[in-house]
């Protein structure tokens, strides 16, 4: 059952999914449509899933789903990455491969390998204060607090 995001619980399970190039106009309607669909329909075991969806910067699709009532099992969690899957293939678009960072460079965010991240920071490109984003966050609270900061308070920080 699809769910106003802003209406999720701060303990909403998150999914971050980040795409390696912004979609345009026309593919952010197709997939806000197809999310959509896709979240009406999600179930875990035959209960209905309360689950909403954003998209930010053009390029991350934020799921979050409220646990109160039914939990993602491990066949809805399935359903999704199978989902996901059909929109990096219709998209020609990667949304699954977590060793890829990014970050912002002034407004624009930046999509690098990790390989290359790590390069920048010995170069001295990016710094402990470029603001990355820790898609690790679990839930709606930390997705909030913890998703967009500073590369010295976030997993990167190793790095910088």
């Amino acid at each position: 059952m699809l769910v106003d995001f802003l209406k999720l619980p701060d303990n909403a399970r998150i999914w971050i999914y980040q795409s390696n190039r912004g979609f345009s106009d026309l593919e952010l309607e197709e997939i806000k449509h197809a999310l959509s669909d896709f979240l009406n329909e999600w179930t875990a075991h035959g209960s209905d899933l309360s689950a909403g969806f954003e998209i930010k910067y053009n390029r991350f699709i934020i799921i979050g789903l409220d646990q109160t009532n039914a939990s993602a099992s491990g066949c809805s969690i399935d359903a999704s990455v199978h989902f996901i899957q059909q929109l990096e293939q219709q998209y020609n678009v990667n949304l699954m491969d977590r060793m890829n960072v990014s970050f912002k460079q002034g407004e624009h965010v930046a999509y690098k390998s990790l390989k290359d991240f790590k390069k920048m920071a010995k170069d001295k490109a990016i710094s402990k204060n470029t603001i990355v984003f820790n898609n690790l966050v679990t839930n709606k609270l930390e997705y909030q607090e913890h998703w967009e900061v500073p590369a010295s308070e976030s997993w990167h920080s190793r790095f910088v």
